[in-house]
């Protein structure tokens, strides 16, 4: 056989192996564990949403906030993370204005060298909630709205299973062309990355989370010390599962159905950033690891449409039927995604392009490293961060 036919049988082996030996990963059925019934007491629960420059989204997420029909004691806090555009006045306005549960607006300044400014300012407001006393902490972003009932359900689920973490990957905002490309492919990636099935486990085989939606229990964030030891972490939101998972905590994570983010990615340059600033920090700011990468990503998701056009146009039938048989079950394993996010199935195909595109956005996430931008968001750069004082 060909070289090239030897390229397409190995792509379709590894998508073989994917299919069945990856957790199921393509599967998009881990839903919120069904509650086994209503608490005999329900806990306290404090919300914690860290915001910076969010007047744009905060009309639509924090209300339903606040609207929570949760059975018992709650309130939120929102902590204003240095924001240039009004947003803690604005927070204060519509707790004012819509009422329901209690919230708190406080801002705690600058981060201190060695923390990014999320986690900083999650620090500022887990630290007041827990001079509330709860028994859980809900962490959620500004950019994420609540339909009445998540709270509760989120708490059923994690006192009813013995959960430490309870997280929902919320619903990304499918409207624009740049957004049903990408956005859909973004969680394909990360369920990819991280099976579902694999975190959920008893004996789990991955950790991570979704950091738009995290119920905690106090005691464990307690007893994990976070977020103190998270505090450089660029994506928090494994890095926190992990530490849970460290401190002996149970971690739980599928996709939302009652929890969407509501922030517009229009253009494919917001695409953009919100891949590249965190994707080289996931491989751990190592070149050995970026070019494994970009190889696997080739195999992967170029290889079997480059074989089967290039098998068709040479007379290399071998190549052509491997490819595409390789493109097909690659497609087919999106289809549940996409079905998910309820778009057509004609954007399954299309699948190796925006691989190609992730691809590109991962090898622009290491340039941006090395010419010291890093992981750039919202005014703040977090290139090489320096240890963090002890205290």
């Amino acid at each position: 056989m060909s070289p090239l036919a030897w390229i397409a049988i190995a792509a379709l082996a590894v998508w073989g192996w994917l299919l069945l030996g990856q957790g199921f990963f393509w599967r998009t059925d881990q839903r919120l564990p069904a509650p086994a019934g209503a608490p005999a007491r329900w806990p306290g629960v404090v919300v914690v949403v860290p915001a910076r420059d969010e007047a744009e989204v905060l009309p639509l997420s924090l209300p339903s906030l606040l609207a929570q029909d949760y059975p018992g004691r709650a309130e939120v806090i929102l902590v204003d993370d240095g924001s240039s555009d009004g947003t803690g006045r604005l927070a204060a306005e519509l707790g004012a204005c819509h009422g329901g549960l209690p919230l708190t607006v406080v801002s705690p300044g600058e981060p201190e060298p060695g923390w990014t400014g999320k986690l900083w300012a999650l620090r500022h407001g887990m630290a007041l909630a827990r001079a509330r006393g709860p028994e859980f902490l809900l962490l959620t972003d500004a950019d994420i709205a609540h339909e009445p009932d998540s709270l509760r359900l989120l708490v059923e689920a994690a006192t009813g299973h013995r959960l430490d973490l309870v997280s929902q990957m919320a619903r990304l905002r499918v409207a624009s062309g740049w957004e049903r490309l990408v956005v859909p492919a973004f969680v394909y990636f990360f369920c990819q990355l991280y099976p579902f099935r694999w975190i959920n486990r008893r004996r789990p085989l991955a950790t991570a989370a979704a950091g738009g939606c995290v119920l905690l229990r106090a005691e464990t964030a307690e007893r994990a010390g976070v977020p103190t030891a998270i505090r450089q972490a660029v994506i928090d939101d494994v890095s926190l599962a992990r530490a849970v998972r460290r401190a002996g905590g149970r971690v739980w994570l599928g996709l939302a159905e009652r929890v969407d983010s509501i922030r517009p990615y229009p253009r494919l340059a917001d695409l953009w950033r919100m891949v590249s600033r965190s994707a080289y920090a996931q491989l751990r700011h190592n070149p050995l690891l970026l070019a494994g990468t970009v190889a696997g990503l080739a195999l992967v998701y170029l290889a079997p449409p480059g074989t089967l056009v290039a098998g068709l146009l040479s007379g290399d039938a071998a190549a052509a039927w491997a490819g595409g048989l390789a493109w097909a079950v690659m497609a087919g394993t999106y289809l549940p995604m996409l079905r998910y996010y309820r778009q057509p199935p004609w954007l399954a195909p299309l699948l190796p392009f925006t691989a190609l595109l992730y691809l590109l956005m991962t090898v622009d996430s290491a340039v941006q490293h090395y010419r010291g931008r890093g992981a750039a968001w919202k005014g703040r750069t977090y290139a090489r961060p320096e240890a963090a004082p002890d205290r």
